[in-house]
């Protein structure tokens, strides 16, 4: 990063109007005999380029440095309610050994929360080194502030070089808090982590609404966070031997101290969610009409598969907003999907690429859906599906790939 600097005994009457026409931003403003630079400026230097010379000047600031040798260990958060511990957490169990193993790390997973010891024994099946567990009275429910300060605690001790944290309502509440008391940087709902040799941890995620994977890196400074969606990553298989180690910690009820009183919990009805499913049938805007849908529901019951799709139907009303995949939906990745009159954009196959067997439906041969799919059948929909629904019919029974 940098700043512009106005040398102002080189401004007079006749350079103030050309700096300001230069400028697409229109960031620089004439106040009284002189220019400011305003918020809008978007660090273009065309100013100091083309501008007049020596007018506009740019400083680099230093960079601010770290020892990285102080931060060793990758760390997951261990996300839960009640104790009951969310799979998310495999998940990112599983990557962070991964990553763990390239620079020759420890891997940790902090248990937050209250009567939770015992619970803390599952993790120790998955290949943790160590399990940090507070359980304090005060940690009984979720509130910011508490959970905050026993992470602090957590990484003030430990000093782990990266931590991931499941893209939850909890995990994305939590990691920005700590995020900011740490002064260091993000990065939200990751499709892809790597790690370089120097413990730099390599963070992709879609931008730019899923047009670009952004490549992101926090080299300067640690901890580095990184929130991770469920059924993104490949959790680990269980093992029947426990590793590692379990680790008390406690911490002072002063610090738990919270502005946040829990007066009731209602508990909500479950429902079965996509992200769980292991058969999908997914519609796009190839399908035409809502009547059309009577005929997708039915595959959908004969198959015993989940009916979901892509956001304009859900804008069109014919489902229901927590039934859309993709980068504003729910990832999945189940055994089976149908993409039926899906053209497969990134926001779209970025929720389910990662599925075991990925069926395609679509007229248009060059659609995106055919790059990601296992199968692809090219023709009309209207023409398929009837001949899906009698051969469904007909053998009774469904055939993984």
């Amino acid at each position: 990063m940098g700043k512009l600097i106005v040398n102002k005994e080189k401004i007079n009457s006749e350079n103030i109007n050309e700096l300001i026409k230069i400028c697409p931003f229109g960031a620089i403003e004439k106040i009284n005999d002189t220019v400011q630079v305003s918020a809008a400026c978007k660090m273009c230097k065309l100013c100091v380029k083309k501008g007049p010379s020596g007018v506009m000047e740019f400083i680099e600031e230093e960079k601010p440095k770290i020892n990285k040798d102080l931060w060793t260990g990758v760390a997951v958060y261990v996300d839960h309610v009640n104790g009951e511990i969310h799979p998310v957490t495999y998940e990112l169990i599983g990557k962070a050994i991964e990553l763990a193993k390239v620079i020759d790390h420890k891997v940790y997973a902090v248990f937050i929360g209250y009567d939770i010891k015992e619970k803390a024994e599952e993790l120790l099946h998955y290949g943790v080194d160590e399990v940090i567990v507070y359980d304090e009275y005060e940690l009984r429910d979720f509130r910011i502030e508490p959970y905050t300060a026993a992470f602090e605690n957590f990484i003030n001790i430990y000093k782990p070089s990266s931590i991931l944290v499941g893209a939850t309502t909890i995990g994305r509440s939590l990691a920005p808090r700590v995020a900011a008391r740490f002064r260091t940087g993000l990065t939200a709902d990751c499709t892809i982590l790597d790690m370089k040799k120097n413990t730099d941890l390599i963070q992709i995620r879609p931008a730019f609404g899923g047009n670009i994977m952004a490549q992101i890196v926090n080299p300067n400074h640690r901890p580095q966070l990184a929130t991770v969606r469920y059924k993104v990553m490949d959790a680990p298989v269980r093992n029947e031997n426990k590793c590692g180690e379990i680790t008390l910690r406690s911490i002072s009820s002063e610090k738990l101290k919270s502005n946040i009183d829990v007066l009731k919990i209602i508990k909500k009805e479950m429902e079965a969610s996509i992200a769980d499913a292991e058969i999908i049938v997914a519609i796009g805007r190839g399908v035409k009409s809502e009547k059309d849908m009577d005929l997708v529901r039915e595959i959908a019951e004969r198959l015993g598969a989940h009916l979901a799709g892509t956001r304009p139907m859900v804008e069109n009303g014919w489902i229901d907003a927590k039934y859309q995949i993709g980068l504003s939906g729910r990832t999945v990745k189940p055994k089976l999907i149908f993409a039926i009159g899906i053209s497969g954009a990134v926001q779209f196959t970025a929720g389910m690429n990662n599925s075991e067997c990925i069926i395609a439906i679509n007229n248009d041969p060059n659609a995106q859906i055919f790059d990601v799919a296992h199968y692809g059948l090219v023709g009309d929909l209207y023409e398929i599906l009837p001949m899906l629904m009698s051969n469904i019919k007909n053998n009774n029974q469904v055939v993984y790939c």
